[in-house]
């Protein structure tokens, strides 16, 4: 098939150089997306004003295709909020201080329940939710504080965040990028997630117990002592049984939302959509029976905190989601009908393109978008480029002819598990801070493991493919 290139395809390969340049060097990259989009839309308009609208109309039409996923993530956050301010959290964790007697079942214990609570609380709340109750009782069955911080970060802001299952917003932005459904970006995206988890955290566990046994990883009291504790938590705002009441309601709720999922066939915004409404009326109920006749004010209060964390995880990804939107549909609806007729989208004209010239195979475009999720992942946040790798994934299997679900669940994955909390210190903060650690130590600790499981899953992709 005969593709038309035409400056704008030109262009949008130059800025995503430029983008990919930007993160190597740990730049922002908002600048670079807004330029992107003006010169775009200048290149295909000609025309001034409409190119200053369209960089605004991008913004919205983002902001619009993900507005859905940051009011459930702000909504849980605020929810989160509650169950800490009123103890519930601390009734919810506390059967499983019994399974913790000794380093293994610590680790192992403390990973599994960071991995289940943050698919449905997200990692950075679940850490404040699990981390200042159990890793007192980790670090008396002789888990140093520093394994207690790779356990929630590797399940959590790892096997947890990278694969997204139920609020799936990192599903949602790569799928939207690469021009797939969610649904099959998240089955393809089970084999790898599970695969890359197992490896790291197995490889990281071996490590962990062989400094142990070494003495060059020790326990330290005056990090009990020195951690953030669950009893400046009002305790007073609801009597044991109405902790005891909602910590098993709470759980129940949302495994009665899983079991609807199933049921009813529920994916991508309907999935959101159940979890967000579930979450809300959570919220309500925990903070009108805790605060009483001030229940109402607080709700809002709950609610801001909420919106404030879920805008700043997000105001980073807008713009850049903006610039790739412009590679697939959104580039009509945000610029006008300005493509040659034959066009697919500048995405899919480019992988054909690609095609034409270049013979690929699965193995180069495996190790390609594991390279490109990684390089996304450098500022730190996980999310910004995954936009990104879900581009570059749709373009390289048009090339190679197959494989679009799989190439953009393996750039996601590594995207998410380098920048997502797991390799970048400044994203290792919050786990680091109640575990009481060195966010670059920590780091240090999480490279050898992630790196290790990113070559396996690599290879698994490549026969998935």
């Amino acid at each position: 098939m005969l593709i038309e290139l035409t400056a704008l395809h030109w262009i949008y390969v130059a800025f995503i150089i430029l983008i990919i340049g930007f993160m190597v060097m740990r730049r922002d990259t908002t600048i670079v997306c807004i330029a992107g989009i003006f010169l775009i839309a200048l290149t295909a308009s000609g025309s001034l004003s409409h190119s200053i609208s369209s960089i605004f109309n991008s913004f919205s039409y983002a902001i619009t295709e993900l507005l859905s996923t940051i009011l459930v993530i702000s909504i849980i956050v605020a929810m989160s909020h509650t169950l800490t301010t009123t103890g519930i959290n601390d009734v919810m964790i506390s059967p499983f201080r019994k399974l913790i007697r000794n380093p293994t079942l610590a680790y192992w214990t403390i990973g599994i329940l960071m991995m289940i609570i943050s698919w449905f609380f997200w990692p950075s709340p679940a850490v404040a939710l699990l981390g200042a109750v159990l890793l007192p009782v980790a670090i008396r069955a002789g888990l140093p504080a520093l394994g207690v911080a790779m356990a929630m970060n590797l399940f959590g802001h790892g096997i947890a965040l990278s694969g997204d299952f139920v609020i799936q917003a990192a599903p949602k932005l790569t799928a939207d990028a690469a021009g797939l459904p969610v649904q099959d970006v998240i089955n393809a995206s089970i084999p790898l997630v599970f695969t890359m988890g197992l490896v790291t955290t197995a490889t990281a566990f071996y490590f962990l117990k062989r400094d142990i046994k070494k003495g060059i990883l020790q326990t330290s009291a005056n990090i009990i002592e020195e951690s953030p504790s669950a009893a400046t938590s009002q305790s007073d705002l609801l009597s044991l049984a109405q902790k005891h009441f909602f910590a098993i309601l709470v759980p129940l709720l949302f495994a009665a939302d899983v079991a609807a999922m199933s049921i009813l066939d529920l994916t991508g915004g309907d999935a959101t959509a159940l979890i967000g409404g579930t979450s809300i009326l959570i919220l309500l109920m925990i903070t009108l029976t805790s605060h009483k006749n001030k229940g109402l004010e607080k709700t809002t209060q709950y609610l801001i905190e909420g919106f404030q964390f879920g805008f700043k995880v997000f105001g980073p990804v807008i713009p850049i989601a903006a610039f790739f939107y412009l590679g697939d549909s959104g580039f009509t609806k945000i610029i006008g009908d300005f493509l040659p007729k034959a066009s697919h989208g500048i995405v899919n004209d480019l992988g054909i393109a690609l095609a034409s010239i270049v013979p690929l195979s699965k193995t180069v475009g495996a190790i390609t978008l594991t390279a490109v999720g990684a390089i996304t992942g450098l500022d730190g946040s996980g999310f910004s480029g995954i936009s990104l790798a879900g581009s570059v994934a749709g373009l390289f299997a048009i090339a190679i002819g197959k494989g679009a679900a799989t190439l953009t669940a393996l750039g996601q994955i590594a995207a998410i598990w380098v920048g997502g909390g797991t390799l970048i210190p400044w994203a290792l903060i919050p786990a680091a801070a109640i575990c009481n650690v060195d966010p670059f130590e920590l780091a240090r600790r999480n490279l050898v493991p992630v790196l290790v499981g990113l070559v396996v899953t690599t290879i698994v992709a490549i026969f998935l493919i």
